[in-house]
């Protein structure tokens, strides 16, 4: 099964935007040598923790420093944009690098901040759900219509819950599930996206990536050690002060104060992601390979020193690899 990684610019304490940026980057041709299929850049904006980084830029220019790995965005937020605007970006890179660029479309804001949400989308509020499908249906006309370019990207939807599962069944795209973000929805969306799949231009017969936090290292320890930071993220996303500090160092997670059930909710949704040891990640993604029915596995892996990022992208795909064989 292929591996893949999200790559979401992590602004580490103590470093510098400039230095996330080079980092995010530069991991493409590391994921390249290590055989990952394709890597994904996130769009967010203001904020102090996540790089404001446009996934269409990112790609563009790592797919100058490499030769086969596939790059895209994971994703574009189509209510901040005109659909005509992004698949000329992407229509363009497509053509560029044929065979390598993933259009990766999502919903949310990107943001916590609700000013700057409304800024990016001229003054309005939220997408409603006609709003969002016309958006994803006019990007893909433009891209067929407007741009007309061979190859053309090829487009994912990105869903965490049934509704985006539906519109993704529903428009004949392949799903992009975000069991790293709410792995309580991933079985009861995947089952509809499957049930209720139309086959289209874009794709004949449902398929299925799911991305997952993985966080890997030579013991346990070490890997609880470097996962320590997301546990602090992932608190202040649901209390809505993500973006307000920086991505923590290993030691600054260690003394962070959780409350008892703050460190219940964390320890709960670990069980359904995979920090660990090699075996015990690799044994934990094939686990969630099978009960997904995934056909693709894509990797978020938070870690604030970017070596050690890097050594646990090659402990998962060496073991994962070995075990799959």
């Amino acid at each position: 099964m292929p591996l893949s990684a999200l790559e979401l610019g992590m602004i580490q304490a103590g470093g510098r935007r400039a230095d996330a940026l080079r980092d995010t980057a530069a991991i493409a041709q590391d994921l390249e040598g290590l055989g990952y299929r394709r890597i994904w850049y996130a769009e967010h904006h203001h904020s102090l923790s996540v790089g404001a980084f446009p996934p269409a830029l990112l790609a563009a220019h790592s797919a100058t420093s490499t030769s086969a790995i596939r790059l895209g965005s994971g994703g574009v937020l189509a209510p901040n944009h005109a659909p005509i605007s992004l698949a000329e970006q992407f229509g363009t890179l497509a053509a560029l690098h044929p065979g390598r660029i993933d259009l990766g479309i999502g919903r949310g804001p990107g943001t916590f901040d609700e000013a700057t949400a409304r800024a990016l989308r001229r003054g309005a509020g939220p997408a409603t759900d006609a709003e969002y499908r016309q958006d994803v249906a006019g990007i893909l006309s433009s891209l067929v219509d407007e741009v007309a370019l061979d190859p053309l990207p090829e487009p994912w939807l990105l869903a965490s819950s049934d509704a985006g599962a539906a519109l993704a069944a529903e428009l004949g795209l392949p799903i992009a599930f975000a069991h790293h973000i709410r792995p309580q929805n991933t079985a009861e969306a995947l089952k509809r996206y499957r049930a209720a799949f139309i086959p289209s231009r874009w794709c004949e017969q449902p398929r299925i990536l799911v991305s997952v936090l993985a966080v890997c290292a030579e013991t346990e320890e070490e890997a609880a050690w470097q996962a320590g930071p997301f546990g602090v993220f992932r608190d202040a996303v649901f209390k809505g002060t993500a973006d307000a500090h920086p991505f923590c160092t290993p030691a600054d997670a260690a003394a962070h104060p959780f409350t008892q059930q703050e460190r219940d909710v964390l320890a709960s949704f670990r069980m359904r992601q995979a920090v660990g040891a090699p075996e015990n990640v690799a044994r934990r993604l094939a686990q969630l390979a099978v009960e997904t029915g995934a056909d693709e596995l894509m990797l978020w892996t938070p870690i604030h020193d970017f070596c050690a990022r890097v050594r646990s992208y090659e402990l998962i795909k060496k073991h994962f690899t070995a075990m799959s064989a």
